[in-house]
């Protein structure tokens, strides 16, 4: 067999040989990354659990789990109280997705009724149902989950859950911009 053939014959074989080894790389797909199991909770009576309602303002990322509406009354340790008009719980998870401590300032966050009405939240409710009601440090990569207390008029309807996180390292102000969250 003449020189250049063997050459070309055995180009051919390399070639061939090497192709499965090729396909097979470009079908290899990485992993999924890693996700932690949190076990589900049952959700608490009266409340709504609420999937895929989330927001992020500044490197603060916010999520609503929860809503119970209509309360007429709610009892803690240590009191027993009842609204203006009806209670709204909404249970929220608060994530840091930043690098730095961030302060979350429960006080800030806002119900707005279907008709515009924005709400702050009930001090005494939430101090009652033992929630935080001032600012809290959330360290970077922690959440935490807590419950929002308003007393809204009898008949109005959570429309959504105005958020704010605080501003990232060297922002010039304190605060994000607030984002909505749409509830169910």
């Amino acid at each position: 067999m003449p020189r250049t053939t063997r050459r070309r014959a055995a180009g051919l074989l390399l070639a061939l040989a090497c192709a499965p080894a090729a396909c097979s790389a470009r079908a290899e797909r990485p992993d999924p990354p890693a996700a932690y199991d949190v076990p589900a909770r049952t959700a608490r009576p009266g409340e709504t659990a609420v999937r895929g309602a989330t927001a992020d303002s500044g490197e603060l990322s916010f999520r609503v789990i929860g809503l119970t509406t209509g309360l007429t009354e709610l009892a803690g340790s240590h009191a027993e109280m009842a609204p203006r008009g009806r209670f709204a719980r909404v249970r929220i998870v608060v994530a840091n997705t930043g690098r730095t401590g961030q302060t979350f300032d429960a006080r800030d966050q806002r119900l707005v009724t279907a008709d515009g009405t924005v709400h702050g939240r009930d001090q005494e409710a939430d101090l009652v149902k033992r929630q935080p009601d001032g600012e809290l440090e959330i360290g970077a990569g922690v959440r935490v989950e807590l419950d929002l207390w308003y007393d809204i008029p009898v008949g109005a309807r959570p429309a959504a859950l105005r958020v704010v996180g605080g501003a990232p390292l060297g922002a010039p102000t304190g605060k994000a911009p607030p984002a909505d969250i749409k509830l169910p």
